[in-house]
């Protein structure tokens, strides 16, 4: 038997942005808006490293990992921290540390080395069939990214229901292609009040706006308006800055 080393770092496979999901021989998944992170598990020594070969400190979920009923693993995953409906919101896991009591998650969606096996060569159905038994038993904090079951268009119209950051396609026979944005991953955002507060925060910095960071009564924060505006006075007020000062700028906007 074949055994082999596990690598140090494996540079993650990229996801091709579309404005339209494909249709067809695709697996769909939640796209979750949180970290994108590697766990590497070589026997008790667990290690979260981001795309940027930086390491992230969440002892929970390292502890959680070491679990995991194998010996050497490499796992592609999101960390992201889950809100009150269970959505994934990069606004609390920025504020995680400082909180304390929101509840921290480790989606798993790809399973790249297992016990001697480097799995890139294999199928992606393959893939997440092994990765779906290993981390059957995790804790609840460890969970897989499991598949989406309909029609696009099904998909779609329950995922603007429920305010999804967006939903990821994959073609089920694809290879791991690291460091790479071939098309076999797809992904697309899904419009909505929450992406269009990043967006509109993101075009103002370019412009030079000098923003002030203030809150709505729903704690989704508010760029420059402020603390006393509704989030209806903000779409206006926003758009009317938008207009002013983005012309040239390259920024186009779209509230929902």
């Amino acid at each position: 038997m074949n055994v082999q080393k596990a690598p140090s770092f494996i540079e993650p496979m990229k996801a091709l942005p579309v404005e339209k999901l494909p249709e067809g021989d695709w697996l769909y998944e939640i796209k979750f808006d949180g970290y994108r992170a590697l766990a590497f598990k070589n026997g008790k020594d667990v290690r979260l490293i981001s795309r940027n070969k930086k390491a992230f400190d969440y002892p929970q979920l390292v502890a959680s990992l070491k679990l995991l009923p194998a010996d050497h693993v490499i796992l592609d995953g999101e960390i992201a921290a889950l809100d009150e409906k269970g959505r994934s919101s990069f606004q609390l896991l920025q504020i995680f540390k400082s909180s304390g009591n929101v509840p921290l998650v480790y989606f798993a969606f790809d399973l790249l080395f297992l016990d001697g096996k480097d799995l890139g060569e294999q199928r992606l159905s393959a893939r997440r069939k092994l990765l779906a038994k290993l981390v059957e038993k995790a804790p609840e904090n460890i969970r897989f990214s499991g598949e989406l079951r309909g029609s696009r268009d099904e998909l779609l119209r329950v995922a603007q229901e429920f305010g999804l950051e967006g939903l990821v396609a994959k073609r089920p026979n694809s290879l791991y292609e690291s460091g790479r944005r071939s098309g076999a991953w797809v992904n697309s955002r899904l419009p909505s009040l929450r992406n269009s507060l990043s967006a509109v925060t993101r075009c103002l910095k370019e412009a030079g706006a000098t923003l002030v960071p203030c809150w709505s009564v729903t704690g989704v924060q508010m760029g420059s308006c402020s603390p006393a505006e509704s989030a209806l006075v903000f779409r206006t007020r926003c758009w009317r800055i938008s207009t002013r000062s983005f012309k040239g700028s390259g920024c186009r906007l779209v509230l929902s």
